[in-house]
Parts: C-alpha cells; structure tokens; sequence
C-alpha cells in the first residue's frame, strides 16, 4: 500500500485553502477539483459539533428500536405460541422492507433536505416501534401484525443513513467528515448496548411490552427536539414540488447518472462497500454462534458486550485521525484508503488469527481487534461517496447500501452452509478475509477523492478570474 504523501499530486498551496471561508462567486485557480461554484452552505464548527451530538443520539436511538424486537423474541414465541420459522419469519421482515427504500431516501434527501427525512422518519419509526405491543395484543394474527410491522420499520429506517450521507454532504466541510461521521456511527455500537442492556433488565421487570415503549417514545421525543431546537420548528414540508425541482446541485439527468455509474471510482466505493457490509453482516450474525460452539462454558456477556466496548472508542479515533491528516494537507484520496486498509486489510489479519486453536481470552482479544478496526470504513469507503458526488450523495449511498444489504443476507447464508458442509470454522474466517481482500484491492486500485457528479469542462469553461 502506498505510503501517505502530504500535499499530494493535485496539490496547490494557493488551494491548502479554507474552501468554507471562501464566497461563493470566488473560485480559485482553474483545474482544483475542490472548488466548484456552488452555493456555500457548510454549518459553522460548533453548530457541527452539536449536530454531531444529536446525530449520534438519532443513531442510538435506532438501533434501541431495531434491536427491541430480537430481545424480546424468545418472550414473545412463547406467549403467542410461534415456532422458530415464524420467528425467523418476523425477525427477517425487517431486512427485506429495510432495502427497498435506501435508494428513495437518499433521492429525497438530495433534494428536500437530509435533517428533513431524518425528523420524518424517526417520528414514524419511533411511533410505529411504541404501538408494537398493542398491534400484538389487538390483532387475531399476531404472527401477522408483527411481520408487517417489522417489515415497515425496514421501510422507514432504511432512510436513515442514506439521509446522513446526503446531510453531511451538503453541511459539513471536507475535513471534518470523517469525524462526524465515525461519531456517529458509532451510535449504533452504544445503541446496540444500551438495549442489550437496560433492555434485558426492563424484559425482567417490566415484561417484553416495555422494551417496545421506551425507545419508540424516546425516538418520538428526540425528533421534536430536533425541530423544536435545531429546525426552530420549521418545516419538515416536503411537496411534490420540492421534489421534482430540488436544489440546483441535485438536478441529475439520467444521462448523467449513467455517466456517473461509469466512473470507475464510483463502481470502487459500490463493490467495497458491498463487501464491507457483507462482512459485518457475517461476522454479527456468526460470532455469536462461534463462541457457543468453540467455548461452551463462556460467559455470554463477555463476548457480546466486549468487542462493541472497543468499535466505540476505535470508531471515534479513526474520525479524529483521517480529519487530522486531510487538516495537516494529507491528500485526501490517499486517506480514504489508507483508513480502508486498516479496515479490511489489519482485520482480516485478526480474523484469519481466529482459525487457528485459540483460548477463550485470545478469541475474545481477537474478535474485538477486528470489530474495532472494522469501524475504520466510517472514515474510508462510507465518506469516500460524499468526496466524489456530493450532489447526489444521498441516492448514491442509497444504491451502496442496498447492495450491501442484500449481499450481506446471501453471504450470511452461505456461511451456514459452508458450516454444515464443513464443520469448520475456518471456512468462514477464510470466506471473509477473501471478501475483504477484494474488496480492498478494488478500493485501493480506483479510488479517488476528487469530483465526479458534474462536467468538469463545462464548469471549467464558465470560470472568470
């Protein structure tokens, strides 16, 4: 892997620039491929610092809803009576509703507003998480009702990141997405232990019903916060109009989209990012499973509390290093993959580690390393998209998603298979550092940072200095 040069080959010292300082009618030396002429919207520091915050609550918020419905499956089979295939069957509505709209929110956000989507969907996922227990109760076919609910909390969380990508886009300067945006995904680390744990002990007391009401009105109450406080309760209205004219930067042809899609740089963050989420997906689903089957007198609160004990604080740095380096006049193309590398290339080194006879302990030290260098993609591929089409950022990242996820299903399955066949575990070890590799000469051999979404000639042609 290429060492990281500062001031790489587009650099121009006239260029180390303060892009954000800059008015919008001032372009600076022709052939920058940062300096487009487009209306400067970037939020100030502090008003980023605290969108940051409120952000990563949102994302917390998520994943206490979306996780509700796993920790109370045992309780509720037993009290309505369902099999393991009808479990299944609730518990996999979400992923199939949680595709489909990826696409659509990203699309949306690019032309209403990113903050917009997100207060909208949160509202409705957030109610729909709360009236869960009593579409239970009140409806003849429980099986029913909890399937189409879990299959319209896919529909409405599955705007939820592509939002985020197009938001930061269009409101924070270049040198400081990796940090926002690490930040907060790292909500989805704290989510993921917050339920696990206050939701395990509200299950005890308070029966399943519980889990389902604090964190749908939580989510209810964080979304009037945002438009009463940040939005200063304007909006959201989002019209046919709106989205059919959207902003000046989100007006993209079709022919535009296909010139978009042929850009191998584009095609690099789609396939990496495909296969990072396939990867996650496997090892979230699987490692669980590993532990019972390799260490069967461990406690499970070792292995399911640890590795996201170490994702959080290892997400937050690598945010603070890519910013740090872009900062100090690293290129930025060179960053994204660099923080790509230790992503997929470091982790894999850990997972293949795991192949091998092990102790309990060293699993555990293991499985954490590559959880905690996994989140390192927050500051590579994930904000890479925002680098190249920050006009469409959204749709774009709606597009990687959706792939991811679906890949992320078969590759699931896949690895049960090659368990069955094998009765090895080093056949899914070695499937996903096989992943993870191509993904990550794909990423490194094509990756860029500089603009793609607009005709660079054209733009070029209209320059007055």
């Amino acid at each position: 892997m290429a060492v990281i040069q500062k001031y790489g080959k587009n650099y121009s010292p006239d260029l180390v620039c303060h892009k954000e300082n800059h008015p919008s009618d001032k372009i600076g030396v022709p052939g920058c491929h940062k300096k487009w002429p487009e209306h400067n919207t970037n939020w100030s520091r502090p008003v980023a610092r605290v969108w940051t915050v409120v952000l990563l609550l949102g994302t917390c918020l998520l994943y206490c809803a979306r996780v509700a419905m796993p920790i109370c499956a045992v309780s509720m089979s037993e009290q309505f009576n369902w099999s393991k295939r009808e479990s299944g069957m609730v518990l996999g509505s979400f992923f199939w509703g949680y595709c489909f709209t990826q696409v659509f929110g990203g699309y949306v956000s690019d032309r209403v507003g990113g903050e917009k989507v997100l207060l909208l969907s949160a509202a409705a996922w957030g109610s729909m998480t709360a009236f869960t227990p009593i579409l239970a109760h009140f409806c003849s076919q429980p099986i029913l009702s909890m399937t189409l609910a879990r299959f319209l909390m896919g529909l409405l969380q599955g705007v939820h990141y592509p939002s985020l990508a197009s938001l930061c886009s269009q409101k924070v300067v270049e040198s400081e997405r990796g940090f926002l945006m690490s930040t907060v995904g790292s909500g989805s680390y704290l989510g993921t232990l917050v339920i696990g744990g206050a939701g395990s002990l509200m299950l005890d007391l308070y029966g399943w019903e519980s889990v389902f009401y604090v964190p749908g009105l939580l989510s209810v109450l964080w979304a009037y916060c945002m438009w009463k406080y940040l939005l200063k309760g304007e909006g959201p209205i989002i019209t046919l109009e709106s989205l059919g004219s959207g902003g000046p930067q989100s007006k993209l042809t079709k022919r535009h989209w296909l010139r978009l899609f042929k850009q191998p740089a584009v095609c690099a963050v789609i396939v990496t990012h495909l296969c990072t989420a396939s990867t996650f997906f496997t090892l979230l689903s699987w490692l669980p499973t590993f532990f019972k089957d390799t260490f069967p007198d461990a406690k499970g609160w070792v292995f399911n509390v640890i590795p996201w004990l170490v994702a959080i604080p290892s997400s937050l740095f690598s945010g603070c290093l890519s910013d740090h380096l872009i900062s100090q006049g690293f290129d930025t193309a060179t960053v994204r993959k660099f923080m790509q590398f230790f992503s997929m290339g470091v982790s894999s080194v850990f997972t293949l580690l795991l192949c091998g006879n092990t102790t309990f302990p060293w699993a555990v030290a293991f499985v954490s390393a590559t959880m905690g260098l996994t989140t390192f993609s927050h500051s590579g591929v994930s904000v890479n998209v925002q680098d190249l089409a920050p006009s469409c950022a959204g749709a774009l990242f709606g597009v990687m998603n959706t792939c991811g996820a679906f890949s992320g299903v078969l590759m699931v399955y896949f690895s049960g298979y090659l368990i069955e066949t094998t009765g090895s575990w080093a056949s899914v070890f070695a499937l996903i550092t096989t992943v993870n590799l191509l993904g990550l000469c794909t990423f490194l051999a094509f990756a860029e940072a500089r603009r793609v979404d607009i005709d660079s000639s054209k733009i070029r042609h209209n320059i007055h200095i």
